[in-house]
């Protein structure tokens, strides 16, 4: 018993605070009311969604523990029918990822053959209490080394991979987003001439694709599922990159977007620049100590 409650606290160490004190360093929004929303609210929302995507900035450890709270809500509202998708983990790793949810390899396997992030200790109480409720696991990401090679030859050199290597990405050819997403990530990168041509915007479409695809697959298959996407803001900001992908895959899929971000409008927001972000927006304290991706 008393080891069953010290891995508690080593797997959950901000559990604590996040009930406690938590909800002094955030504030959640409604961006249609454009008033405050409750953690409640959003998953309440759910009834008439599929798939939940948490925007955030990588390093923000608030967002974090919010995210891990949400998660836990979705999972006891709807308990054996809620996943959890990640940008954290590429498809390739799905297997290893499987082996240690299902008690088979150990975590330092896990650290070691899932490459994981170096800030894993972020996503770990989400990872572990996934394990401890049975929940499926979505490695949702493109394998980094496809990335790299659509930045250095374009998305057409995927076309040269072999059978196996395509299973791990979705349908080829990959359709690029144009419009609104194109000007977001062109004004990202500081404009069309900083870009280098179009191969890192080919690769962030494959990062989107691939993403968008994985949940689309789950989702197929488990129709009656709620799905908690994590992902970094740029993905699914304003529906766009990711959320665009998987409706292509999916268009009768029903999306909640949620934008995170340390802000200095933490107490009132700049509705100019949040208002169109998503469903709900979060803005953490920017005071807070910063985790390191």
């Amino acid at each position: 018993m008393k080891l069953s409650v010290l891995s508690f606290l080593l797997i959950f160490p901000l559990v604590g605070f996040c009930q406690d004190s938590l909800s002094t360093h955030y504030k959640i929004y409604n961006t249609s009311t454009k008033t405050t929303a409750t953690l409640e609210n959003v998953i309440n929302d759910m009834a008439n969604a599929d798939v939940l995507f948490f925007g955030e900035e990588h390093n923000d450890s608030t967002g974090h523990q919010l995210e891990y709270l949400l998660f836990k809500k979705l999972a006891e509202k709807y308990p054996g029918k809620t996943a959890l998708s990640m940008e954290m983990f590429q498809t390739d790793c799905q297997l290893v990822l499987d082996e240690y949810l299902n008690g088979l390899i150990r975590e330092k396997n896990l650290i070691s053959d899932a490459r994981t992030w170096p800030n894993y200790k972020d996503y770990r109480p989400l990872v572990e209490y996934a394990k401890t409720q049975h929940i499926p696991v979505i490695a949702a990401n493109a394998p980094s080394r496809y990335t790299n090679m659509v930045t250095r030859n374009s998305l057409s050199s995927l076309q040269n991979l072999s059978k196996k290597a395509k299973s791990y990405l979705p349908p080829l050819p990959i359709d690029t987003a144009v419009g609104p997403y194109y000007q977001k990530f062109e004004t990202i990168m500081g404009g069309h001439g900083a870009m280098g041509g179009m191969q890192i915007y080919q690769s962030q479409n494959l990062w989107d694709a691939t993403m968008g695809w994985s949940i689309a697959r789950f989702y197929k298959a488990h129709k009656d599922f709620k799905i908690l996407q994590l992902n970094g803001g740029f993905h699914s900001e304003e529906k766009l990159g990711t959320v665009v992908q998987l409706k292509k895959y999916a268009p009768k899929v029903r999306v909640i977007n949620i934008a995170s971000y340390a802000d200095e409008s933490f107490d009132d927001p700049d509705w100019e620049k949040f208002a169109k972000m998503g469903n709900y927006i979060i803005l953490t304290d920017p005071k807070l100590p910063r985790s390191y991706q």
